[in-house]
């Protein structure tokens, strides 16, 4: 298990340095002139081009120079630096104050998902060919078939504007109420997704060998879908609710822009709208550590739920 953990951090060190290098380069290396994108709109002077260009290493050019304030980046990257948005502020300011919103509501929608969506896919799991499991069928594939930038408005002008069930919009300062509706937004694919992954986990395994001769010895259903059946078929389902927390911690850009949220997704969405390169590496830094995180932790938790999973 530790050579297994140690040779996934090398993997993930490899990736996070491919995928902060692309970014990189996608809001930079085309950039027509990288001084007056700092500045804006706002004429520069000589004297305030002299020191951005030395600021920022602008007198490399050519691709040595791009590398050279790539690594320059990364160095202060790995010292907690994230930079300067071209608004002035520290990114890490922006994130301080936006990562518990959207952590909060990331956690809504996984909340969702767990409890509505993998209940209701065991329900359905054992009760196949039922009335029930064909509803969940038909609902979850209406749900997995609109896209979330149609389903986000749909939810806050019935359930927000018309029907007057949650507040339309979030607000600077959201509380768990107003985030519980773009919550359930965004956490319908998710809840969708892991009812169907569920109920053909369940179902599968109810026609395994090992519990026909469970049941051949005699033991009651429910021991035999609490403690064997459901173990084997979480670990499917923890896998993917394992990748998709850090889907939605990144995916949240619609059902923030939609709700007025001021998360990391909103801010995201800002800075590719604006331009603000620095704002949108370096939130893509920070989102790119949680996804690889996020699938260390599932890897791991394969052996804890599945005895029989190990690593070389």
């Amino acid at each position: 298990m530790f050579r297994y953990i140690l040779r996934r951090l090398l993997q993930m060190v490899l990736a996070f340095f491919g995928t902060t290098l692309i970014v990189y380069a996608l809001m930079f290396a085309g950039q027509g002139d990288p001084i007056q994108a700092l500045a804006g709109e706002r004429p520069v002077t000589a004297a305030q081009r002299a020191y951005l260009t030395e600021k920022y290493h602008l007198d490399a050019t050519g691709v040595g120079g791009f590398f050279y304030r790539y690594f320059d980046y990364v160095k202060s990257l790995l010292q907690g630096d994230l930079g300067q948005s071209l608004t002035g502020r520290q990114i890490g300011d922006i994130l301080q104050a936006a990562w518990p919103i959207t952590v909060k509501l990331a956690l809504i929608a996984l909340a969702v998902a767990i409890i509505f969506g993998v209940t209701a896919g065991v329900i359905a799991g054992i009760r196949r060919a039922s009335i029930f499991d064909n509803s969940t069928l038909v609902l979850t594939l209406l749900v997995l078939g609109i896209p979330t930038i149609v389903l986000a408005p749909l939810a806050q002008y019935f359930l927000g504007v018309k029907w007057q069930l949650f507040p339309p919009t979030a607000g600077s300062e959201p509380t768990f109420y107003a985030l519980l509706l773009p919550g359930i937004v965004l956490g319908s694919l998710s809840l969708a997704t892991a009812l169907r992954l569920t109920r053909t986990s369940v179902a599968e395994n109810l026609r395994a060998d090992y519990v026909r001769t469970a049941r051949s010895k005699g033991l009651v259903k429910r021991r035999i879908v609490t403690v064997h059946v459901l173990r084997n078929s979480l670990i499917p389902v923890v896998t993917f609710l394992g990748v998709e927390l850090g889907n939605l911690m990144s995916g949240a850009i619609i059902t923030e822009g939609v709700f007025n949220i001021p998360g990391v997704g909103f801010n995201l969405f800002r800075g590719i709208r604006t331009e603000d390169g620095p704002l949108v590496v370096g939130i893509v830094s920070v989102l790119v550590v949680v996804y690889l995180v996020s699938n260390l932790v599932v890897d791991v938790l394969y052996a804890v739920l599945d005895p029989r999973i190990r690593y070389e």
